[in-house]
C-alpha cells in the first residue's frame, strides 16, 4: 500500500464520529490514568541496557527456576498471577459487564484444537495447562520444532473461563512484516495533513526529527508495523488527521501518563515494547493471562495468535477493565476504526502470511567473533530491542584487561553472508536475501558496534568478515560488548523455542530470567556470567 488514498465519504464520516465520540471521553479518563497505568518501564534512547548492568524486569514471574527449555510439564497460569489464585478462580474477580470478551467453561471432556502459524507442542500445551504426552493427533506430531497450521491436536479440557477468541489482528499488522514495504509513512502523514505532519522533535541524534521520521525509527528499531502505531496515535490523541485535544493528548499522545515518557518518541517506545510484551509473552508462552490494575486476572483463550495478545496485553496497562472490554470488543472499538483508517488488515496478511512456515530454518550462523580468539558469553537469551520483552538477543564480550566502557581492537564478524541493509548508532543489520529489505527473510541485528571502522551500509559481507569492533555505542551500556538477535519476515525470532540460536553448532538455552541461560554443544555447557569467569569463555574453533 503506498500513500493513502482519501476515506471513502461514508467511512470518513462513520471514522470522524467515532473520533469526536472518543475525544468527549479521553479528557476524563485521562486524568486518571497515572493512577491506574500498570508497571514503569526505563528505556533508553534507542536501544536495549548492557549486559553488564542490572537486567530489565520481566513483566511476567519466571514459572519456576528450572530453564524454559525444559518447563512442559507444569501449569504456569498461576505464577503470572500478583496475588495467588487456583487457576480455576482467575476470571472470578471480574464482575463487570462482559460484553462477550468472556467465554464460560465448557463440560466437553477434550478440546478439537486446529494449530495456527507459529504454534509448537510445548507452547500449545502451557496454554491448555496440559502436558505435552496428554495432547495427541491423527497426524505425527512434531515435538521440538513448528508444528504446520491447521493440524488437528486433540486436547483434555481443562480450561475455566477464558477471554474471547476473537482475533483482534492478525500477526502481520503488529509486526514489522512484508505488508508494511509498499506503505509510505511520509506520503501517509503528509495527506492526512494533522499535527503529526508538522510536529518535530530532538532525538538521540540530537537534530529535529519529523514526526513521519519518529513513526518510521520507532517502528524499524522495534520491529513493528507502523500502521500500527499510526492507528493508535490517531485513536488516542487524533494527531494524525486532526490535533490533539487538550495538553495530556499532546504530551502523552499514546495516553501513557509518565513524566518520564513525554513526547511522540518515547510514547511510542513505550507502547511498541508494551505490544511485543504480549505478543512474544504469547509466542514463547511466558504470559497466559492479561492482568488489570484493579487486581482482576483474565486467562487468554489458548487458540488466541501473538497479534491479538499483543494488543490485548497493551490496552490493559492502558485501561481498566470496564474500558479495555470497551476499546477491544465495543460496538465502536480500535479495530473497527482500524479497518476504516487503513483498510481491511485480513485482506492484507492473506499476502504475507504466514510469517514463520513450519518448514523454516535457521541459515547456517557462526560466532560473531575471529577465530581462535577468546570471547566471554555474558548474556543468555534476553530482550532484543529495549525492554521489549521478546528473549530474542545473546550478549558477547571480549577479553580485556580493565573494566567498563573501553575500547577495543577485537573484531566483530558477519555470523552469516548478507548485505549491510543498516549501518548507524551503533546498528549493523545484515540482509541475508539480499533484497533490502529488513521485513523480509532472515535478518541479523548487531547492537553495540563503534563508530570506528564499522562497516558501511551498502557493503555485502560474505562469513567472517569484519564488521567493526565491540563498544558500549547504541545505548546504555557499561561494559563493552556485542549484542545481536534474529528476525525472520520482521519478526524477532526468540533464542530458545522451536527454532533456537545455534552459533557455531552452539545452542541457546533460556534461563527463567532475561540474560540467565547457557550454551550447549553436544555433552559441553557454557553458562551466561556478567563476570566473565573460565566457565563463560568460549572460544570460535572453525
Amino acid at each position: 500500500m503506498g500513500v493513502r488514498r482519501s476515506m471513502p465519504s461514508s467511512a470518513r464520516a462513520r471514522y470522524y464520529k467515532r473520533r469526536l465520540k472518543r475525544l468527549g471521553v479521553l479528557t476524563t479518563v485521562a486524568l486518571i490514568l497515572a493512577a491506574v497505568v500498570c508497571g514503569s518501564f526505563v528505556y533508553p534512547v534507542i536501544a536495549p541496557g548492557s549486559n553488564l548492568s542490572v537486567g530489565y524486569p520481566s513483566t511476567t514471574t519466571p514459572v519456576n527456576e528450572t530453564p524454559i527449555a525444559l518447563v512442559r510439564e507444569e501449569n504456569p497460569i498461576e505464577a503470572q498471577i500478583a496475588t495467588p489464585t487456583e487457576p480455576a478462580e482467575l476470571t472470578s474477580a471480574i464482575s463487570l459487564p462482559t460484553q462477550g470478551q468472556i467465554l464460560p467453561p465448557t463440560e466437553d471432556t477434550h478440546i478439537l484444537y486446529y494449530t495456527i502459524a507459529g504454534d509448537s507442542l510445548p507452547v500449545v500445551s502451557l496454554r491448555f495447562g496440559v502436558s505435552m504426552s496428554e495432547i495427541t493427533s491423527p497426524e505425527p506430531i512434531e515435538r521440538a520444532g513448528l508444528l504446520p497450521p491447521g493440524q488437528l491436536l486433540i486436547i483434555p479440557n481443562r480450561l475455566g473461563e477464558t477471554s474471547s477468541r476473537s482475533k483482534l489482528l492478525p500477526d502481520s499488522e503488529v509486526t514489522y512484516s512484508p505488508s508494511t514495504i509498499d506503505f509510505d509513512v511520509h506520503g501517509f502523514v503528509a495527506e492526512a495533513g494533522g499535527y503529526l505532519s508538522t510536529y518535530s522533535e530532538f532525538l538521540f541524534t540530537s537534530r529535529m526529527t519529523s514526526g513521519a521520521d519518529v513513526i518510521s525509527r520507532v517502528a524499524l528499531e522495534y520491529s513493528v508495523n507502523p500502521r500500527l502505531l499510526l492507528a493508535f496515535l490517531e485513536y488516542n490523541s487524533g494527531w494524525v488527521y486532526g490535533d490533539p485535544q487538550g495538553t495530556v493528548a499532546e504530551i502523552y499522545p499514546m495516553g501513557h501518563i509518565n513524566e518520564g515518557r513525554k513526547g511522540l518518541y518515547r510514547q511510542l517506545a513505550w507502547f511498541a515494547s508494551s505490544v511485543m510484551d504480549g505478543y512474544y509473552g504469547w509466542r514463547e508462552g511466558r504470559r497466559l493471562v492479561v492482568n488489570f490494575s484493579q487486581g482482576q486476572v483474565l486467562r487468554l483463550a489458548p487458540d488466541l495468535n501473538a497479534g491479538s495478545v499483543g494488543l490485548m496485553h497493551a490496552f490493559s496497562l492502558l485501561y481498566d477493565y470496564e474500558q479495555w472490554a470497551m476499546n477491544l470488543y465495543g460496538d465502536e472499538n480500535f479495530f473497527i476504526f482500524y479497518e476504516d483508517m487503513l483498510g481491511s488488515p485480513w485482506i492484507r496478511a492473506l499476502e504475507v502470511e504466514p510469517l514463520m512456515p513450519a518448514d523454516t530454518v535457521q541459515p547456517e550462523m557462526i560466532l560473531p567473533f575471529e577465530k581462535g580468539v577468546t570471547w566471554s558469553f555474558t548474556g543468555g537469551p534476553h530482550p532484543a530491542w529495549s525492554s521489549a520483552d521478546v528473549w530474542a538477543a545473546l550478549d558477547f564480550a571480549p577479553s580485556s584487561a580493565l573494566p567498563g566502557c573501553v575500547e577495543s581492537n577485537a573484531w566483530v564478524v558477519a555470523s552469516m553472508p548478507g548485505l549491510v541493509v543498516r549501518s548507524e548508532y551503533g546498528v549493523v543489520v545484515i540482509d541475508l536475501d539480499g533484497d533490502g529489505y529488513e521485513q523480509t527473510g532472515w535478518t541479523l541485528v548487531y547492537l553495540h558496534v563503534a563508530t570506528k571502522n564499522r562497516i558501511p551500509r551498502g557493503t555485502w559481507v560474505e562469513v567472517g568478515d569484519r564488521i567493526g569492533h565491540p563498544s558500549c555505542e547504541g545505548g546504555r551500556s557499561t561494559g563493552t560488548h556485542i549484542h545481536i538477535a534474529r528476525r525472520y519476515n520482521g519478526e524477532w525470532v526468540p533464542a530458545d523455542g522451536p527454532l533456537p540460536f545455534v552459533l557455531s553448532g552452539w545452542t541457546a538455552r533460556a534461563g527463567t530470567r532475561p540474560y540467565a541461560g547457557w550454551l550447549t554443544r553436544g555433552t559441553d555447557i557454557i553458562y551466561a556470567n556478567t563476570s566473565s569467569p573460565r566457565t563463560a569463555h568460549i572460544v570460535r574453533e572453525e
